[in-house]
């Protein structure tokens, strides 16, 4: 009786030193992971961490350059730029995350639907990716903007009508591939409902490389949230984003470069650590 309470939990001790020595032996998993993480820890802890408001002006420090009391400058209004940076990753890393959901979760299911049964199944979803394919991404963006108005409600909408279709073609391939393979022939043998085999059989070999896109699509949909307050069809001020940010800054581009170049870089950071993570796990994935 004691060797079979300890065995499970020497397995479980395996698998955890197993996923642990993986992420050590793959550099860009590891860098991309600490990298996020810095930028988590930051907008987690940067009410502690400033002591300014991010939306507070201070006309009597106008355009003040990187100095000891505000690290990055400050910008136009006289507001600390390193503080609206760090809020503004709490206002775009929150919407990035939001935003994706719905279509990851929506995009997955069916395009196992569409390989796993294929027939009118597979003809209807193909025929409904290739319609929003259709309409660029852009223009079905300001569309839902003006209905809407701007702010985070278009930017979800709009995620929520286009963004599943990228999950949907890459996990339709992988589902039309493993409905081929012996264990699932196995149990549809069984009598075992579709559905059935479709979240306890298919879901589990289909995600990880689900998860591989989810991680190039953030970086996406990072980019065009940024673009939209760019446009000023996106996060209203006088909410910190990015994207306004770079906007407000251009003016100043000669005599204050770093209000552009500040949030400009923040974004390039983000999207290189979500891209690395991403390989990362590609590797792991296909060392298995």
């Amino acid at each position: 009786m004691r060797h079979t309470r300890i065995a499970p939990q020497l397995h479980e001790y395996g698998k955890k030193t197993s996923i642990i020595n993986r992420i050590w032996t793959t550099p860009a998993l590891l860098v991309g992971s600490i990298m996020f993480a810095v930028l988590i820890v930051l907008a987690v802890f940067i009410p502690f961490i400033s002591p300014y408001n991010p939306s507070e002006q201070n006309l009597s420090a106008f355009l003040q350059p990187p100095s000891a009391e505000h690290w990055l400058g400050t910008d136009q209004l006289g507001r600390d730029l390193f503080t609206r940076l760090i809020y503004a990753a709490r206002t775009d890393l929150k919407i990035m995350v939001l935003a994706e959901i719905v279509p990851f979760c929506t995009g997955v299911f069916l395009g196992m639907l569409a390989g796993y049964y294929g027939k009118w199944i597979d003809t209807v979803i193909t025929l409904l990716t290739d319609t929003f394919i259709a309409f660029p991404f852009y223009l079905i963006v300001i569309i839902v903007a003006f209905a809407s108005g701007a702010g985070q409600r278009g930017i979800y909408i709009t995620f929520i009508l286009v963004g599943w279709i990228v999950f949907a073609r890459v996990v339709r391939g992988l589902s039309a591939s493993f409905r081929k393979q012996d264990w699932v022939a196995s149990a549809q043998t069984l009598g075992l409902p579709g559905v059935r085999i479709i979240l306890r059989h298919l879901l589990p070999n289909v995600l990880p490389q689900a998860v591989v896109v989810l991680m190039t699509d953030m970086v996406g949909l990072l980019v065009a949230i940024v673009t939209l307050g760019y446009l000023g069809i996106g996060i209203t001020p006088p909410t910190p984003d990015w994207g306004t940010m770079i906007s407000d800054g251009q003016s100043f581009i000669t005599t204050a470069w770093w209000l552009s170049a500040v949030p400009g870089f923040a974004v390039v950071y983000t999207g290189i650590a979500l891209s690395l993570v991403g390989d990362g796990l590609a590797d792991i994935w296909r060392k298995k």
